[in-house]
């Protein structure tokens, strides 16, 4: 956990300097409003510090991170964490869905395709699954979208936070405008995830201890479940650990394609009209998220091997 800390630390000041060599600044606008004179302009500089070295503006920035105020947004008029707390919880519900949806997937097809390998089914699901990572997200997306919206009008493709319906009507609209955008992300990552599933699963079963296990007359499925997918799935950890900022950027996609309200649009947003605070704020969520995310994958290799130990 400690071992994050400078990682986070490095990743602040790569993305701040960035963000400050980058041309333009929330102010570049006013340059061509003739209302706005050069001394406002100059004086608005100065009070938001635009105009210091970079590394006093660094140092400013991440004290005030550390107490809790994240910055504000010169095109929202709010503060930036209020911002990120609205669209957070959406993004996270997509990207967790989705990644449920992949492991429910990738996991059972790649295990049974490692357990009857090469046969019909095996070549069939590593097709399908060849398909499946090579298509981008942006073109499953508008795929769908003339499908299942445009074509048969069974789904719809503009994704709504604010949905007046209560109760069961409220989660039966929710499910339906959440169905794609869970599907783009949920069987590319699935797509990927079931080539290591099934490769790591052939490793595990010419190993000696599945053989002993089944010399000892245990039900296949026993050796199965118990033996071959939990030591298969320490390679599939590290996998999705990696994947992490791949997952997180095919969400900031998918969001723009279903005018999802999350993070990722609020960031694309926030480039487009040179929001530095916002821009700076919601990389570093991600950076956190990604980091969040390989300290888990770290906890669970201890749960699924035994033999490793964090004392």
């Amino acid at each position: 956990m400690l071992l994050a800390v400078p990682g986070l630390l490095g990743i602040s000041v790569v993305l701040y300097v960035i963000l400050a060599l980058a041309p333009g600044d929330p102010f570049s606008e006013l340059a061509n409003n003739p209302s706005v004179s050069a001394e406002v302009r100059a004086a608005l500089r100065a009070s938001f510090g635009l105009d210091d070295p970079i590394w006093l503006r660094y140092f400013r920035w991440l004290g005030a991170m550390l107490q809790g105020q994240w910055g504000f947004s010169f095109i929202s008029r709010v503060d930036v964490d209020t911002l990120i707390l609205q669209r957070l919880p959406t993004t996270l519900a997509v990207v967790g869905a989705s990644q449920v949806l992949a492991m429910l997937v990738a996991l059972p097809v790649g295990v049974y395709a490692a357990v009857k390998p090469y046969s019909t089914f095996d070549k069939v699901a590593s097709s399908l699954a060849f398909m499946g990572f090579s298509l981008p997200t942006f073109f499953t997306g508008v795929l769908l979208i003339l499908v299942f919206s445009i074509k048969f009008d069974w789904l719809p493709f503009v994704y709504r936070a604010d949905l007046a319906e209560t109760g069961w009507t409220w989660w039966w609209l929710q499910i339906k405008q959440s169905l794609m955008p869970v599907m783009v992300l949920g069987l590319f990552q699935a797509a990927s995830w079931m080539r290591y599933v099934r490769s790591a699963a052939l490793d595990v079963i010419r190993l000696d201890h599945v053989t002993t296990a089944r010399s000892k007359g245990l039900p296949e499925r026993t050796v199965i479940v118990k033996h071959v997918v939990r030591n298969a799935l320490i390679p599939v950890v590290t996998l999705v650990a990696i994947q992490m900022p791949a997952i997180f950027g095919g969400a900031i996609v998918t969001e723009q394609i279903f005018r999802i309200p999350g993070i990722g649009s609020l960031l694309i947003d926030s480039i487009l009209r040179n929001d530095t605070p916002v821009i700076m704020a919601v990389t570093f969520v991600f950076s956190c998220l990604v980091l969040l995310f390989n300290l888990i994958a770290d906890l669970l290799y201890g749960w699924l091997d035994p033999r490793i130990s964090y004392k």
